[in-house]
């Protein structure tokens, strides 16, 4: 699992309320893509905790290696809360730098966001003001009922959860903090793509990026585990300046179209659009006047936007 442009109020809002304050989430074991306590390095040779993962434990260069300058995803998530009419208060789930979450508020939502990773949360609340930031764990958490008018979870961060009982956590969460007729916009990447298609698992593939003086290359290697029907990766990270290397391991759950539409029926939401974009990261990428989504789902991302049911 990113956030400038022309600021106007957002259709549907209400009147201010304040938020609800977050509770502390329950105690889990850290993971090794949302870490719970890292530390910010300004010019990183190394994680700057025991997450292992260099770009989680060091925000300032995730940023650099993912690079959002004219803000599409959060563009992406605008443009759809606007089509359903979705009111203010929104969460954004796994947020990371805040980029996305800091667009939102500028276009006068009321945003919480959520992470575990300290060092992210940090970064956002320097570098991006305005939202909420807490700490909270998607696999589990309680805002209070009814909390929200949207949430959103980008960039994958749903697939974090691995096994079913922390996909019917995160869902019941959900749901939870959710009001009557709320929407969870994800944006995340298709099991299906991998039915047959190897492109993305034929070979190791190579990546660099300069920051800070520094030259850092990251050999990336993805297979599938089809008994935990989870995307495995290894990046390996490289720095010219003598440091030893660094390995990450990530993992993501695969799901099916189906499989996902039968998950979100059971607890308690309707899928009003499931398809393969376009979106912030397919090709060619979303824009406010492209054409609208065929209902497909044969490249490489999903992109959902489910709606909470009455009880």
């Amino acid at each position: 699992m990113t956030d400038p442009t022309t600021t106007h109020p957002a259709a549907g809002h209400q009147p201010a309320t304040p938020l609800p304050a977050a509770p502390p989430p329950a105690p889990r074991p850290p993971r090794a893509t949302t870490a719970a306590s890292a530390t910010v390095n300004p010019a990183p040779p190394a994680p700057a905790s025991g997450s292992g993962n260099l770009l989680t434990d060091n925000p300032e260069l995730y940023e650099a290696r993912f690079p959002d300058p004219h803000g599409l995803a959060a563009r992406w998530v605008e443009a759809t809360l606007r089509a359903y009419g979705a009111g203010p208060r929104v969460l954004d789930l796994g947020c990371g730098t805040g980029r996305d979450a800091a667009h939102l508020h500028a276009e006068g939502r009321r945003v919480v966001g959520a992470d575990l990773s300290q060092a992210m949360l940090t970064h956002a609340r320097r570098h991006y003001p305005g939202p909420t930031y807490v700490t909270a764990d998607l696999r589990g958490f309680d805002f209070g009922p009814g909390a929200f008018d949207a949430i959103t979870c980008l960039d994958s961060a749903l697939l974090y959860c691995h096994t079913g009982d922390e996909l019917d956590g995160l869902l019941a969460s959900c749901r939870h903090a959710l009001a009557p007729g709320g929407l969870l916009v994800a944006e995340l990447r298709n099991g299906a793509f991998f039915l047959g298609n190897t492109e993305l698992l034929d070979a190791p593939t190579h990546s660099t990026l300069t920051w800070q003086g520094v030259s850092y290359t990251a050999l990336t290697t993805l297979w599938l585990d089809r008994a935990a029907q989870l995307l495995r990766r290894r990046r390996v990270w490289t720095a010219d300046d003598g440091s030893p290397p660094v390995t990450q391991h990530s993992a993501w759950r695969l799901l099916f179209p189906q499989e996902l539409r039968h998950l979100l029926a059971a607890h308690g939401f309707r899928v009003r659009e499931l398809h393969d974009g376009p979106g912030p990261r397919t090709e060619p990428a979303w824009h406010e006047d492209a054409p609208a989504p065929l209902g497909s789902a044969d490249g490489d991302r999903l992109h959902l936007v489910a709606e909470r049911e009455a009880d």
